[in-house]
């Protein structure tokens, strides 16, 4: 039975400590105690990691053995615009799981009035559900969750591979674009609209810009979902992009 994995701030000479919110989480909840075995992570390395010490405060980890790496992958990219942060949660935690290395959000012209401000506050709650989202689905690397940024910054998102994800059904299938695109590219971003779908302005300037405009099929999916499907379709397609 695989073990489960914890992020540690660092490991240092072979020990590490979980303090705050995770630690009384180990201790309260899942009732940890010294002698007992986990996975532990410094966002570099994973390790199998005996607990020393385990008090509602602090979890002193000692280290017993490096884990293999995992092979070096594709670096899965969401570029989503803002939306109703309980929905934008949602999709903090599920791009997490599907294995996102970046979420970079950003300000769309249709984007609710105050939500990019009210972003600059969020920041560290989706750092927190990208946490947890991580050692639920045993990620080794945390995903890096950028600062909410401008519509023309997000199109400067570096990336070998841009698609936009487009709800107009009669643009180029994603299930065949991102196979013919698929040789010598490490990053693979996409771009994801928000609730009720691009401005007219927007799709010509991402064209512009170098991006590709792709379908998910018929239907107007909500943008969480679409978000999700895009993401789905290129992890399968691309055989475990993350």
């Amino acid at each position: 039975m695989a073990k489960r994995r914890f992020f540690v701030p660092a490991v240092s000479r072979g020990t590490a400590e979980l303090t705050g919110d995770e630690a009384e989480r180990l201790v309260r909840v899942l009732r940890a105690e010294a002698g007992e075995i986990y996975e532990i992570s410094d966002n570099e390395h994973v390790w199998l990691a005996e607990i020393e010490t385990a008090r509602k405060s602090i979890v002193a980890f000692r280290c017993m053995e490096q884990l293999p790496d995992e092979a070096p992958a594709a670096s899965l990219i969401l570029v989503p615009a803002l939306f109703k942060f309980d929905r934008f949660e949602w999709l903090v935690e599920k791009a997490t799981e599907l294995g996102a290395a970046e979420i970079h959000p950003f300000v769309a012209a249709r984007t609710d009035k105050g939500l990019g401000e009210a972003s600059r506050k969020r920041r560290a709650r989706w750092q927190r559900i990208g946490v947890e989202a991580s050692q639920q689905s045993r990620r080794a690397h945390l995903p890096f969750i950028e600062e909410t940024v401008t519509f023309s910054k997000a199109l400067a998102v570096s990336a070998d591979i841009r698609l936009m994800l487009d709800e107009d059904p009669a643009g180029a299938p994603i299930a065949e674009v991102v196979p013919k695109q698929r040789r010598n590219s490490d990053r693979i971003a996409l771009l994801l609209g928000p609730e009720g779908g691009w401005a007219p302005e927007e799709k010509p300037l991402a064209i512009a810009a170098g991006w590709q405009p792709v379908s998910l099929g018929p239907g107007i999916l909500r943008a969480e979902t679409a978000g999700m499907a895009g993401l789905a379709a290129v992890r399968a397609l691309w055989g475990g992009a993350q």
